[in-house]
C-alpha cells in the first residue's frame, strides 16, 4: 500500500459536490452482504478543497496531521468479508462529522450565530467543534474570523450528505437483518493513547452490545494489542447519536495508536505497515465469523 498524495480540488462556495465523488466512498460486498456490519472511517479524508485550504494559515502538510491518516486503507478490504465500508473523502480539519451540527464556537465567527443553531459543548469551546478552530498541536487554523454562512455552506456540502449516506446504510441493514453494528474506525496520536494500542469506545456500555464489545476486545488482545475501554476515548457524536442497542443499532468507536502503522510527523506509512494491515484483516475476519444478526437483535 503506497502513501497516497492528498488531492487538491476547487469547488466554489455554495456548489454541492456530487456525493459519490466528493463526500463519501461506499464499499459493498461484490456478491452479498452476509453480516449486519458497517466499518466507517470519518476522519481519513484527504481531498482538500483549494478554496478552504487557502483560507487557513497552515500548509496542507500541516493540515494533514489532523487526519486519521490511512484508516480508510486499513479497512478497504472489508467488503471481501461480506460487510459495508463508508469513508469520508473530505478532511476533518474543515468539517468534523463526529460532532453534532450545532457544536460551534461562536467566538470564531465575525457575525452572530443564531442561538438555535448552537449546541454548546466542551469540544467546541476548546476549538474542536464541527467546524474546527484549531488543528494538530493546537495550531490556529484561520487568519480571520469566519462568517456563519461559511459554516452553513460546509455543513450543507459535506456534513449532512455524509450523515445521510451513513443513515441510509444503517437503515438498509437494520431492515434486512433486524439489527446493525457500526464500527467507527479512528486513529489516535501515540502520546494520547496513554500506553494503549487500541481504545474501544462504547459510551461506557450504552452505545453497543456488551457481547460485541467483548468480542472485539478479545480479538485485539489475542493479537497482543494493549486494549482498553472508554479512556481516554469513550466515543463521539456518532456513538452518542446512532447507538441504540435496545433498538438493535449498535455503535462502537475504535481508536488505533498511529505509531503502530505510520510516522505521525511525516504522515507516511511505516515500512512494515503491511504487517499491521494483516492483523486488521485478521480482526475483521474473526469478527465476521460470528452471525451477529442472531446475537444483536433486540
Amino acid at each position: 500500500m503506497a502513501n497516497p498524495i492528498p488531492t487538491i480540488f476547487t469547488t466554489e462556495a455554495g456548489q454541492q459536490p456530487d456525493q459519490d465523488q466528493r463526500v463519501v466512498r461506499i464499499g459493498r460486498p461484490m456478491h452479498d452482504q452476509t453480516r449486519p456490519l458497517i466499518f466507517a472511517s470519518p476522519h481519513s479524508g484527504r481531498e482538500y478543497d483549494a478554496v478552504l485550504s487557502r483560507s487557513t494559515r497552515l500548509s496542507v502538510d500541516m493540515l494533514r496531521r489532523s487526519e486519521d491518516a490511512y484508516v480508510d486503507q486499513l479497512i478497504d478490504f472489508a467488503p471481501e468479508y461480506g460487510v459495508t465500508t463508508i469513508c469520508a473523502k473530505f478532511p476533518r480539519v474543515f468539517v468534523d462529522v463526529n460532532r453534532s451540527s450545532g457544536e460551534l464556537d461562536p467566538g470564531m465567527f465575525a457575525d452572530r450565530v443564531p442561538e438555535p443553531d448552537i449546541a454548546p459543548s466542551r469540544r467546541a469551546a476548546s476549538g474542536l467543534g464541527v467546524i474546527p478552530r484549531i488543528g494538530a498541536e493546537g495550531r490556529s487554523l484561520y487568519r480571520r474570523r469566519l462568517r456563519f454562512a461559511e459554516a452553513q455552506d460546509r455543513l450543507a456540502r459535506f456534513y449532512f450528505p455524509y450523515h445521510q449516506a451513513l443513515q441510509a446504510e444503517i437503515d438498509a441493514l437494520h431492515a434486512r437483518f433486524g439489527c446493525v453494528a457500526l464500527i467507527d474506525m479512528h486513529s489516535m496520536p501515540a502520546l494520547s493513547g496513554r500506553g494503549a494500542d487500541i481504545v474501544l469506545g462504547d459510551r461506557f456500555g450504552t452505545s453497543c452490545s456488551e457481547a460485541l464489545t467483548n468480542s472485539i476486545e478479545a480479538i485485539f488482545r489475542d493479537q497482543g494489542f494493549v486494549t482498553v475501554r472508554n479512556i481516554p476515548y469513550a466515543g463521539g457524536y456518532t456513538t452518542e447519536h446512532y447507538g441504540r442497542p435496545s433498538d438493535g443499532v449498535n455503535v462502537i468507536q475504535i481508536e488505533i495508536n498511529r505509531g503502530l502503522y505510520m510516522d505521525e510527523n511525516r504522515v507516511i506509512l511505516r515500512p512494515d505497515h503491511a504487517d499491521f494491515i494483516a492483523k486488521i484483516r485478521q480482526f475483521v475476519s474473526g469478527l465476521t465469523e460470528t452471525d451477529w444478526s442472531a446475537r444483536l437483535k433486540p
